[in-house]
């Protein structure tokens, strides 16, 4: 047995040539090797490169019931975090998306527009549809950014873009509820049930700088509101608390775009982030099921681990 593991394992003969050499048969070979490694004389070491983070990965998995998590090597400072996400998250994307997939989009990312840049053109069609999850109009200077993300996932995919025709935030609830009702609302509305992939980011409660400088911003007030409801973070909008659970607030019904219950449906939720500014965030979506796939830095990825501190 242990002349079959060495030949087998360090000097690299295949199992039909120690058959021949030992004059034995190649099933023989093949039970002694398996019985080898169940009694230690064959020990399996995995070497993890630098960089990776297994342990880490599986730990939050479990932790907050992922179906995955990605973590990578970034220091603190958060453009550097960002661009490790973005190449992560577009690498991701590449290795993941296989076909058949109606992507939704969350149009206001600076990760996920850095990453889908970065993303190469795949060989075939992975995708029929890319949606965009929320209200795409805003300050004309920066839309074109969030058009620009769609169209480039889309030409990527090979699927068809659904550009969203409203702004996200109304100045009223019934301004925002009588837009629902227009057809091309509608129409846009009506591809969330078949989204399976949704690529969204996680918020904290002071908006990202794309973000403000789009236009579709809480104001002051709205935030004052939001943060006495306990409010710490947001996906597309949609704010919870540090629990996870929605925010029910006048904002959102300001909102137009996937509602939380929409966003929640999604079989496979993707968020790309990380940094300081959004620990206590992160830990809401994760505890609230908002994500089951996430993206993130081994800063913030022990940050998860960690019991939360006062006003973590």
């Amino acid at each position: 047995m242990a002349r079959i593991a060495r030949m087998y394992h360090e000097r690299g003969i295949k199992q039909s040539e120690i058959a021949d050499e030992l004059h034995v048969s190649q099933p023989r070979v093949s039970r002694l090797l398996k019985r080898a490694a169940e009694e230690g004389i064959v020990r399996t070491v995995v070497t993890l490169p630098a960089g990776t983070f297994t342990s880490l990965e599986e730990e939050i998995e479990s932790r907050y019931g992922l179906n995955e998590c990605v973590v990578v090597d970034a220091g603190d400072d958060e453009a550097t975090i960002e661009n490790a996400l973005a190449a992560a998250a577009a690498t991701y994307l590449e290795t993941t998306l296989t076909g058949g997939d109606v992507i939704g989009l969350s149009s206001w990312s600076a990760t996920w527009l850095a990453a889908i840049e970065r993303l190469q053109p795949f060989r075939t069609q992975v995708a029929s549809a890319v949606v965009q999850l929320f209200g795409g109009i805003g300050n004309p200077t920066v839309q074109v950014k969030a058009t620009r993300m769609i169209d480039l996932l889309a030409r990527a995919t090979g699927a068809t873009p659904e550009f969203f025709p409203s702004p996200a935030v109304l100045g009223t609830a019934a301004a925002a509820a009588e837009l629902r009702n227009d057809p091309s609302v509608v129409r846009v509305l009506s591809f969330l049930p078949e989204v399976t992939v949704g690529l969204v980011g996680i918020g904290s409660l002071e908006p990202s700088p794309l973000l403000r400088q789009s236009g579709n911003i809480s104001s002051e007030a709205d935030r004052e509101e939001l943060r006495a409801a306990g409010a710490v973070g947001d996906v597309c909008l949609r704010y919870f608390d540090a629990d996870g659970v929605h925010v029910n607030s006048d904002f959102d019904r300001r909102l137009v775009g996937a509602d939380a219950e929409q966003l929640r449906a999604i079989p496979r939720r993707l968020a790309a982030a990380g940094g300081q500014r959004k620990h206590a965030a992160i830990r809401a979506a994760l505890r609230g099921g908002w994500v089951n796939v996430l993206i993130t830095d081994a800063t913030t990825a022990r940050v998860l681990l960690d019991e939360p501190s006062s006003g973590a």
